[in-house]
């Protein structure tokens, strides 16, 4: 945590060295800054995975000419596929002028220019978030397919491969994790029988159903998917999910989501690496960003 703190000083040093020089041209009120960040941590039950710090980024934006009433409170829900379309909008570039391919993402020009705190477009009341593979480590370098939904201070969480392990593989150094303190420490503890709690939560496998009160619980502890009392709530975040991905025609709903696993993985160097490795083709050295010490026996 030192080490990620030294390196937003580091950045915020050069921010700040822009924004004087935007000043000093006579260019900042003109320009639009976008400040945000990469997905989650590198640590259990963030990074390359579904919880709330998986892929709830810090953003900061400013625009003195086009954000009017700066610093208030915004409860609309918005995405970086949101960012694309912004930018044109502001330009004056319609979709068709850009020569890109056709942005999910909605522009947020609505929202810089009304005065008014709160939910400022009502369809901007749910984000949906998805994973299917992220990294090496599982048989025919599989993936892990999780489907979920964050509304109204809820995360709903599907998963849909129960019998793959979620990080990945134990005997092929779970990952999907990089390698840290925190990860060596929680594999240890639960080697030597001192404790599971962490090994569980960060590397075991799941149930179908998850749902966090991420509003109260951020770190995604408590799993209230099979309390009775949240039914209600569970199955409406459900349905609006499921209906969600069946308008954009997702594989995963459609009955056709094994498609994902058939895409080669991107770099040969790494590509079938369970089976390789299982073979004694390649050594745990060829995963560079974990540990020896990573891998089960």
């Amino acid at each position: 945590m030192l080490d990620y703190a030294f390196e937003t000083e580091h950045f915020d040093s050069h921010f700040v060295k822009m924004l004087e020089l935007l000043e000093k041209r006579g260019e900042l009120d003109n320009t639009i800054v976008i400040v945000t960040a990469d997905n989650g941590m590198p640590f259990p039950r963030a990074k390359g995975q579904c919880y709330e710090y998986s892929n709830h980024m810090p953003l900061a934006i400013m625009w003195g000419r086009g954000i009017k009433n700066p610093e208030r409170d915004i409860y609309d829900y918005v995405s970086f596929i949101d960012i694309a379309p912004t930018l044109l909008d502001a330009c004056g570039i319609t979709p068709e002028e850009s020569g890109m391919q056709p942005a999910e993402g909605k522009s947020l020009l609505k929202i810089f220019k009304t005065r008014r705190d709160g939910l400022i477009e009502k369809s901007r009341d749910f984000v949906l978030i998805g994973k299917e593979r992220h990294d090496v480590g599982r048989p025919e370098d599989a993936g892990y397919p999780v489907r979920g939904i964050v509304k109204g201070g809820y995360l709903y969480i599907i998963n849909y491969k129960l019998s793959r392990w979620p990080s990945g593989d134990p005997e092929t150094g779970y990952l999907d994790c990089d390698a840290s303190p925190v990860k060596s420490i929680i594999l240890n503890m639960n080697r030597i029988d001192q404790s599971s709690f962490y090994w569980k939560l960060s590397f075991g496998k799941r149930s179908e159903e998850e749902l966090y009160n991420v509003s109260s619980d951020p770190e995604c502890m408590k799993n209230l998917a099979a309390d009775p009392g949240f039914n209600p709530l569970k199955q409406e975040l459900r349905v609006i999910l499921l209906q969600n991905l069946r308008e954009q025609e997702d594989p995963r709903i459609m009955g056709n989501g094994d498609i994902f696993d058939k895409y080669p993985y991107s770099s040969e160097t790494v590509r079938d690496f369970y089976n390789r490795y299982m073979k004694g083709e390649i050594s745990r050295k060829s995963a560079g960003w974990v540990d020896s010490t990573d891998f089960e026996e």
